[in-house]
């Protein structure tokens, strides 16, 4: 049956002349990326997209924070950049920077998303803030090698900010403002808004459709062995859990706002991969960390951690994720990789 289609086909340039068309659209569409990847030799673990926790320090004391302020270190530029190389040359793709609040190192930022986006020419980088500390003249320097900016928001009721730990009264209009940025710099904006306790029976529709996010990531409150359970943590998550039906019930509010990205416990807990302020992979399993990428290799590092690839693309690990081309380029970004 399929040699005479062949058959019918090769006799036919019209029909070959349609099919080349559809196959053209079909590789246009946002879901390739994440077949492509499902494509690969899933046996062998590739950093796809790593989250780069280069700093546990923070202004703010979000109650359930799931990455809490156990050190003050971070790693020198040099270290840094040579770990991304390592990532890259593993497969690295998309690099998030995160905390903690990264804008607490303004400086270190700015030099990392230069250096990964000039230099190692990834396709993704993004940064995920508290949106506090963020300042127009940092995004005048550095906007132009940055894809997504995620900003933290969990209530526009600014009494529920601050009981949650976030809030300081003013973090709505600071959204706002942030967002304009991200338009003015062609930067895609993002917001992530924790679902818990405080939250859950909130409707956000209305600023969700004034902010118009590319993306709305709404994770359920999740707790973390050894960073918020309780158990001699820096903070405690039992007066923020909800059930899961609580957290569907959220999803199911808002589901006519076409960004919003839902991620459950079940979906979230080992999807993603977390590069911690010692350049170690983390593992959410609860077993301890792996070595630092610098001592034993991305590869060995990978293998000795959980970090379920297949999860990860099917909760929309992979989706466009590169900001609009300006047509302005820097003369560094001319340059070559140097292994």
């Amino acid at each position: 049956m399929l040699f005479g289609f062949a058959t019918y086909v090769a006799d036919h340039v019209w029909l070959q002349v349609v099919l080349a068309v559809l196959i053209a659209i079909i590789m246009t569409l946002p879901l390739v990326p994440a077949l492509r990847i499902l494509a690969e030799d899933m046996t062998t673990t590739r950093p796809i997209s790593v989250n780069y926790h280069f700093t546990r320090l923070c202004n703010k004391s979000c109650g359930f924070c799931f990455h809490t302020a156990q050190t003050s270190h971070r790693e020198t530029p040099d270290r840094a950049k040579t770990a991304l190389r390592l990532l890259k040359k593993a497969g690295m793709r998309k690099l998030n920077f995160a905390g903690g609040e990264p804008f607490l190192a303004a400086s270190f930022l700015g030099e990392m998303v230069d250096f990964a986006k000039q230099i190692l020419r990834l396709e993704s980088v993004s940064i995920v803030s508290n949106g506090s500390l963020i300042t127009e003249k940092w995004m005048s320097k550095h906007a132009h090698n940055l894809d997504i900016l995620a900003v933290s928001c969990d209530s526009f009721d600014e009494n529920v900010n601050i009981a949650i730990g976030r809030g300081s009264g003013d973090q709505v209009a600071k959204l706002y403002q942030i967002k304009e940025w991200c338009l003015k710099y062609g930067v895609k904006f993002k917001i992530n808004t924790v679902v818990c306790a405080l939250n859950k029976d909130q409707d956000m529709n209305h600023h969700i459709q004034q902010l118009e996010p590319f993306r709305w990531k709404c994770f359920q409150v999740l707790e973390v062995k050894g960073e918020n359970d309780g158990n001699n943590t820096l903070r405690s998550v039992d007066r923020f859990l909800i059930t899961d039906e609580d957290y569907v019930s959220f999803c199911k509010r808002h589901n006519q706002q076409p960004s919003l990205v839902p991620e459950s416990n079940k979906v979230m807990a080992k999807s993603y991969l977390i590069l911690d302020e010692y350049l170690r992979f983390l593992d959410r399993d609860g077993r301890s960390p792996s070595g630092c990428i610098l001592d034993v290799g991305v590869k060995k590092a990978l293998d000795s951690v959980f970090w379920d690839q297949k999860s990860f693309v099917e909760r929309g690990g992979v989706f466009d994720w590169t900001r609009e081309e300006t047509g302005c380029k820097s003369d560094a970004a001319a340059k070559e990789l140097e292994w």
